[in-house]
């Protein structure tokens, strides 16, 4: 990651400005909030407040107090003595009571949401307040009506019948955040119940076009004078949605900034403590012959097609949501069915018959999007998650057991090679923040040296400064040879890091840039465009 320079020392929180006629009044001011976790500082004296009707952004790398902070106003953490939290002008009671702050108008959505699949949108809205009321008979028809008016009034068309499992993700999204609104206004808030909407990275596996729906979302719900505090790793969603925005480090406050008149560089800076040059590649064009070619690739429901990778090229494949992309990687690595061939390392194997062990035994190696579901075993240690696939080198001298001591060793290294944060092979993988452990996890199939490597969404949930690292690491491994498939929907990403990009709607490519045409605007018209062509063509 390039270093140029130093930014100014940190900005003190100390004299916060003064609320602005635009927003009005503070609601919310945290004061001097000091949280420790054994010698660890997780927050170390953060002064904050939050006006009436803004949208205020928390931001940092992973490890910098931001999940703290919250957990802290969501009564979660206690923290230590004279630390202060002043709502609606009274100062709360240390540590808070979750159904009190929630009474007094605070209420979260978290990344993972908190809905129950199985469940109706209007059960998952309504079960818990009905709960509450303990009425003799339900109707369920008027608390559709009612939901369905709520939903209304924000300009969503969900169906409140509907289990969650059959919602997209975004959709999803919609309904834990009116949910929340909807507390809100029963709350006990000193302002009509316009309250306080604390959203912790509800972004990160969301395409762009469904952020912007999700943003329009927030925008309504300021309309009403509620705060939204946003916690997010993007920095473009924060200049675009929110009013100021925090940045912490270490667990301490650097400073607050008025996000529409500070510009892109200088919020990165302020996060990292240097000045961070975003990666940027040259491309290769070589005209080598493939190291991967894939022959009528399908998933039997669609026609077949070709995909050829060479050696030391990093493909993109990208479309919108539902288009089939992303289960390229799966199909080709034996993890869903698939039909086809695959041509790898002079051997030829029907896609029909592969499985992931064959995969890895042709030199295939997978990152899957699910960094703890599927990806990595959050339970067990670094060291376990990092050597897994090359177990048997470090067989016993008579083969009765693992040499633990050097599988240690060869975590160690690789924790440093890869910067991972804290390295500490001891840890759990589950106890180290989304951007190291995706660090780990490529760190274990990068030592392979595979002639494939394949990932679904490598950066998503992972902050900044990880971010560059990781893209680092796969121009490192291409520049050895190895040839890269990067499933995302991130057009920043792909710009960043592509020599090519293949562009797939209704289940096939439709369009191929190359060089200089790959842009985040050049990606997300190809998108859009190759959608509606297709649509076009299948009518």
């Amino acid at each position: 990651m390039p270093v140029t320079d130093v930014i100014p020392p940190d900005v003190t929180s100390s004299d916060l400005p003064a609320p602005d006629a635009r927003t009005g009044k503070d609601v919310l001011r945290m004061s001097d909030i000091r949280m420790r976790f054994g010698s660890h500082y997780a927050l170390d004296g953060v002064t904050l407040s939050i006006r009436r009707g803004e949208v205020f952004g928390l931001l940092g790398q992973n490890g910098s107090g931001k999940s703290t902070l919250i957990k802290v106003l969501a009564g979660f953490h206690q923290p230590e003595a004279g630390s202060e939290i002043v709502l609606w002008g009274e100062t709360m009671p240390l540590p808070l009571d979750p159904m009190a702050i929630k009474k007094r108008g605070v209420a979260f959505v978290h990344q993972h949401l908190s809905l129950v699949p199985s469940l109706t949108v209007v059960e998952n809205m309504r079960v818990t307040a009905l709960g509450q009321k303990t009425p003799w008979r339900v109707s369920w028809k008027a608390e559709a009506a009612r939901v369905g008016a709520l939903f209304s009034e924000f300009g969503l068309a969900i169906d409140p019948l509907a289990t969650v499992a059959s919602l997209p993700p975004v959709e999803r999204a919609f309904v834990a955040i009116v949910r929340a609104f909807d507390d809100l206004r029963a709350s006990d808030a000193g302002y009509g119940g316009e309250g306080i909407l604390v959203l912790d990275e509800p972004t990160p596996f969301l395409p762009a076009q469904d952020v912007e729906r999700l943003f329009s979302l927030i925008r309504s719900i300021v309309r009403t004078g509620a705060s939204v505090v946003i916690v997010t790793h993007d920095i473009d969603e924060v200049r675009d949605i929110t009013d100021r925005v925090a940045i912490l480090r270490d667990g301490k406050l650097v400073s607050i900034l008025d996000t529409r008149t500070t510009g892109r560089q200088a919020i990165l800076d302020t996060i990292v403590g240097l000045r961070i040059d975003a990666f940027e590649k040259s491309r290769k064009t070589s005209l080598s012959a493939p190291a991967v070619a894939v022959r009528d690739l399908t998933d039997g429901r669609r026609p077949g097609f070709d995909v050829d990778i060479r050696p030391g090229e990093i493909l993109g494949v990208t479309g919108l949501i539902g288009s089939g992309f992303a289960a390229v990687p799966y199909m080709l690595y034996g993890a869903r069915r698939g039909a086809g061939r695959i041509r790898i390392g002079g051997t030829e194997v029907d896609l029909a018959r592969m499985t992931p062990q064959r995969a890895q035994s042709l030199g295939i190696a997978f990152l899957p999007g699910d960094r703890l579901g599927a990806a990595g075993i959050g339970s067990l240690p670094v060291t376990d998650n990092i050597t897994l696939p090359v177990l048997a080198d470090h067989l016993s001298a008579l083969g009765l057991g693992l040499d633990r001591r050097g599988m240690r060793r060869q975590a160690a290294a690789l924790s440093t090679d890869y910067d991972v944060r804290p390295a500490r092979p001891d840890l759990n993988l589950g106890a180290l923040s989304g951007g190291n452990q995706q660090k780990v996890l490529l760190a274990k199939w990068l030592q392979t040296k595979p002639t494939l490597l394949m990932l679904d969404e490598p950066t998503q949930g992972v902050d900044f400064g990880a971010r560059q690292q990781i893209f680092e690491a796969l121009h490192r491994a291409s520049e050895q040879g190895t040839a890269v498939l990067c499933a995302s929907t991130d057009t920043e990403q792909l710009e960043q890091i592509c020599d090519r990009i293949i562009v797939f709607a209704r289940g096939r490519p439709v369009a191929e840039l190359v060089g200089t045409d790959i842009t985040r605007k050049s990606i997300a018209e190809a998108c859009f465009h190759g959608e509606t062509t297709a649509a076009e063509a299948a009518q």
